[in-house]
Formats: structure tokens, sequence, C-alpha cells
């Protein structure tokens, strides 16, 4: 049963959860911090991905969104686009009762899928009040934060099962600016 889950979770990262940890850790003015202890290698063992655990989290996820920054507005309506775009897969994938099977998977997703309404009902991301911009900031802190939880599981759980995947994972990694998944010599 756990192979089964971890292929749905595989499913949604390659979907979705790479994009969205990729797009808000862009916004994130604190990421240089936490992006060495993420940035994963085929020398990693249990102890670097449960080192990296405790660090993230400790991390204070911080994510200023305010109407005077143009960043805000993009990454909402980007993070909006993508949300909206996927739900359909996103529905699918919470069709299968696997899912409810692992509890901390179940919230991240059901964090993204209350965020994406969140986004969807507002007829306009770029005239806010002060107070909204806080409740988004708020969301997308709680969604990143169990993004990257989630996602470095699942890393771990690929290095020990699945190194042909984990290689592609370093080279895609949405911490390393440098990651090319081209394989260079």
């Amino acid at each position: 049963m756990m192979e089964k889950l971890n292929m749905v979770i595989g499913a949604f990262f390659s979907e979705v959860g790479t994009g969205l940890i990729r797009e808000i850790s862009n916004f994130d003015p604190n990421v240089e911090s936490i992006s060495k202890t993420l940035k994963f290698s085929s020398n990693w063992e249990e102890k670097n991905f449960a080192d990296s655990v405790k660090i993230i989290k400790n991390y204070s996820y911080s994510l200023p969104i305010t109407e005077d920054n143009n960043d805000s507005i993009k990454l909402l309506r980007n993070l909006k686009s993508l949300l909206v775009d996927k739900r359909n897969f996103m529905l699918r994938l919470l069709e299968n009762p696997i899912l409810l099977e692992h509890d901390n998977f179940t919230n991240m997703f059901m964090g993204n899928f209350s965020f994406t309404e969140e986004l969807e009902n507002r007829e306009s991301l770029s005239s806010l009040s002060a107070s909204d911009y806080e409740h988004l900031s708020l969301d997308i802190e709680r969604v990143y934060s169990y993004l990257i939880y989630e996602w470095l599981q699942y890393m771990e759980h690929m290095m020990n099962n699945y190194p042909y995947l984990f290689s592609l994972a370093m080279r895609t990694n949405p911490f390393d600016p440098k990651a090319q998944v081209e394989i260079k010599n």
C-alpha cells in the first residue's frame, strides 16, 4: 500500500508540486538559507534527509505578499494559473482512497485545494486589502511548508527505492538554481 501511495505522491510532484515549490521559492526572500540544505546529491544518506527535515521545520516561512510589490501580484497570478489549470488532475488524485492513509500528505493536499479556492474566488489579485494580502501570505506559507516537507520525504523514498528517478530529481531540484536536466560530461 505504501508503494501505491508513493506513486500517487510522485504523480502529484511531477504534475503540480515541484512547479509550486519552484514558483514560491523564487519569491522567498530567505530561500538562500535553506537552499544549501535542500540541494541533495547522490552522496546523500538518510541522515542528510533527517537533518534537512529538522532545518525546514524550524525555518521561518515568511512570504510578504503586499499590494505595492509587483512580484507579489505576479506570484499570486502564477499560482492561481497553475493551481486552477491542475485542479482536475488534483481532483482525480483525491479520488484515490490510498491518499487518505497519509495524514501529512492529505493535509498538504487539502491546503492546496483551500488555497486554490481562495485565489479563484477573488476577481482581482491586484487590488485587495492589506488584510487580505496578509491572509494570502499565511496561506502560501502554510502550503509552502507542507510542500517542502512532503517533497523531502518523497525525495528520500526515491533515493532509497528508485535511484534513476532520484537522479532526475537532483537535476530538476527547485532549490538548485544550477540544476540542469541534461547530463553534462
